[in-house]
């Protein structure tokens, strides 16, 4: 059986290695990032009421949002069209607004994109809850469609600073030979930290990541041995590492 290092945060993390664990997988848990609030929060509620489409692109972005609405005894339209990334982020999505909510099948911003509903959208207002940064793909092409785009940033991405001389020893003497990473950022980051020789070590690894595009990314950086999941689901991480 492998031996992963998980470096999903918050508790998705812990879950996905108690998950792993019950299935007789040992893991190693070393978050990357921290989640904060973000900076967009303060009129989150007004620009809700005044778009027609509102694209949530993690469970972050959810939680956040919803923290923030029902702090301050706002609540989540019910004229709004929603749509999420993946299936969990949607499935969060709907039990927060009580409507239903739209994902595509393979959670990237592709294949968002194929949806029905983002084919004709000429002056349709359409705002994206994010983290610090990305989804730019999205912005830029239901821009090109006719859209009114724009960003919140209900969440930050805080890298976690670590030691990698020490971890990686730590890792080596568990014998890890997997590693799950569930986002491009925080790949970047973690192979940041390591210099030529000691990211040897890690490239050999095999690498769990969400989509097409990060694996493509994982190969540029030097991994080989790449596994992409479809999904940046838990259920979907874990079906990966089964016989």
């Amino acid at each position: 059986m492998p031996i992963v290092l998980v470096t999903r945060p918050e508790q998705a993390g812990i879950e996905l290695c108690q998950q792993l664990n019950q299935l007789g997988v040992a893991t190693v848990y070393h978050p990357l990032i921290d989640i904060i609030p973000g900076s967009d929060l303060a009129d989150l509620s007004e620009a809700l009421q005044a778009c027609d489409l509102v694209i949530a692109v993690s469970q972050h972005a959810v939680e956040q949002s919803h923290h923030y609405l029902q702090t301050h005894q706002h609540s989540w339209p019910a004229t709004c069209h929603y749509v999420a990334i993946g299936q969990k982020t949607a499935q969060c999505l709907s039990k927060v607004t009580g409507q239903a909510v739209n994902y595509p099948l393979i959670s990237d911003s592709e294949h968002l994109l194929a949806l029905e509903e983002f084919q004709s959208m000429t002056q349709a207002r359409v705002l994206i809850l994010r983290g610090n940064g990305g989804r730019e793909l999205i912005y830029d092409t239901l821009t090109h469609r006719g859209a009114k785009v724009s960003y919140k940033e209900v969440y930050q991405r805080v890298e976690r600073p670590f030691d990698a001389q020490a971890c990686l020893s730590e890792w080596q003497n568990a014998q890890v030979d997997t590693m799950i990473v569930t986002s491009s950022q925080q790949l970047t980051y973690f192979v940041s930290q390591f210099g030529s020789q000691l990211s040897q070590w890690i490239t050999q690894l095999r690498l769990l990541v969400p989509s097409d595009r990060t694996a493509h990314e994982a190969r540029l950086m030097g991994f080989n041995d790449v596994i992409a999941t479809g999904s940046a689901s838990n259920s979907a991480l874990v079906a990966a590492l089964q016989p």
